[in-house]
Parts: structure tokens; C-alpha cells; sequence
């Protein structure tokens, strides 16, 4: 079944799958080496993890029958990261936990959540108050500087951008820029003309799609007062204890410029 708030430390679990990359560091950072059998592909961190656990295919794809042999009593899933109908048939065997992250808000919510489940409370409580000091602080540098207007790429052919309601455009708000297409939802595609005259900046993410140095022409041929920077995607997109190292890399960009 799908677990409700209500039911968050009624039960140890002891044999847990993760389907979303950033909630299995959450996990290995929570400590919970014993009680993780299974992730996905697309976990990369912690690289241990990586090549000793058993993966139960992507997120957007499940092995349904690699985590029936594993026999979890608790999966990990997030709304936007996996697939509901399929999220819907493995809650009608296992217990179910299901996280929906749009905002750093979220995201400290998400890792006390987390914790409580996993009866690791202490720990998360932790870690989300260091991640939360570490925003104040960026908060009181970047107060002093104007908001730089940006767009966030995450595609190409089609072209697509970070729009309001995503954790990505909270994020640009935290490392201090401002969102050009925040007022478009989710994940829109657009044409490169439609880029506003007053943008300062153009993000090329490293994920999903992994842009490279070759794709900066294609913008500048457009308006050479861009400025066109590849970025850590994990450092806007990922929702676990990786936003410690996230406002560390938001530190050092601004700080190399």
C-alpha cells in the first residue's frame, strides 16, 4: 500500500528499494548500508552503492520481477521521478513510500520524512538543519547582488527549459538567479528566439541531457551578450543531502565571476 504520514515509524524496515537517485544518497547518508537491497540504474551515488547493489531497472522503468526476488518491505518512489501506474501496482505488494519535491521547502520536509520512516530521525533532523543554515548563509551574500535573469536548460531537439513549479526553478532562486520562464509550467518547449532580450544568463544542465562545450555557439549566434555556462544539473535538480555540496557549488560560481 501506499504509506500516508500517519503511518511513518509504526513499522522498522529492514530491506528497502529506492527508485530516485538523490534519495538513495539520502539513505547512504542516513546510514542505512544493511537496510538498502535494491536501486536504480541511475543511482551513481554513492559510487559504492552503485556496484554492489542490485538494480531494479530505471526510474521510469521498473524490474518488477528483479524486486519481487528481492522481497523489499519498503520502496522509495517520488511523484514526478516514476511512473504512477506503476508505482500503483507495486503498492498492491509492498509498502510504499512516496516523496513529491517542488521546493527546497519540500526537500527538508522530504529528508525528516525520511528519517522518521527509517528511524533515523536524529540524523536527518541534522542534516536538514545544516543544509538550511547553509541557504541562510548564501541568502545574505547573494541579498547584496541584483537576481540575475536566466534560463535553465534541461533537452535539446526538442529545446526545453526549467518553468515555475519545478524544484529546478526553486533552486535558481536559491543560487541566485531569476527565472525567465517562470511563468510557464513544469518543463515547456520553446524556440531559442523566444529567449527575453534581458537574460543575462543561459544554464546548459549536465543532465538530463548532457550538454557539452559545442552546444554554446547555437546560443551566442542568437544574442553574444549571453552568457552561456554548463552546470552541475545534481546541483539544481538532485533533492537529497546533496543540496550540502549545492550551495557549495553556488558559492564557487559566483565567486569565479
Amino acid at each position: 500500500m501506499i504509506l500516508s504520514r500517519e503511518k511513518i515509524g509504526s513499522k522498522k524496515y529492514k530491506r528497502i528499494i529506492s527508485l530516485v537517485p538523490s534519495q538513495t544518497e539520502l539513505l547512504f547518508d542516513l546510514g542505512l548500508e544493511k537496510e538498502v537491497i535494491g536501486i536504480t540504474k541511475f543511482c551513481i551515488h554513492p559510487e559504492k552503492w552503485f556496484r554492489e547493489k542490485t538494480r531494479v531497472g530505471g526510474t521510469k522503468k521498473v524490474n518488477f520481477e528483479k524486486i519481487k526476488e528481492l522481497s523489499p518491505d519498503l520502496i522509495i518512489g517520488n511523484k514526478e521521478e516514476n511512473v504512477k501506474e506503476q508505482i500503483e501496482k507495486l503498492a498492491d505488494q509492498f509498502d510504499v513510500w512516496i516523496t513529491d519535491v517542488n521546493s527546497l521547502e519540500d526537500a527538508l520536509e522530504m529528508i525528516r520524512d525520511v528519517g522518521s520512516l527509517c528511524h533515523r530521525k536524529q540524523t536527518a533532523e541534522s542534516l536538514a538543519s545544516r543544509i538550511k543554515a547553509s541557504v541562510e548563509k548564501l541568502k545574505e551574500e547573494i541579498s547584496q547582488k541584483e537576481k540575475k535573469k536566466a534560463a535553465y536548460f534541461i533537452w535539446k531537439d526538442p529545446w526545453m527549459v526549467a518553468g515555475g513549479n519545478t524544484f529546478i526553478n526553486d533552486m535558481m532562486k536559491q543560487a541566485g538567479f531569476e527565472n525567465v520562464f517562470a511563468s510557464q509550467d513544469r518543463y515547456p518547449e520553446i524556440n531559442l528566439k523566444e529567449i527575453p532580450l534581458n537574460t543575462e544568463f543561459v544554464l546548459l544542465s549536465s543532465e538530463p541531457y548532457p550538454f557539452k562545450e559545442k552546444h554554446k555557439a547555437e546560443f551566442a549566434a542568437i544574442n553574444s551578450q549571453l552568457n552561456v555556462e554548463l552546470v552541475d544539473g545534481e546541483m539544481f535538480s538532485w533533492y537529497g543531502s546533496r543540496l550540502l555540496k549545492s550551495i557549495d557549488y553556488f558559492h564557487s560560481f559566483w565567486e569565479k565571476r
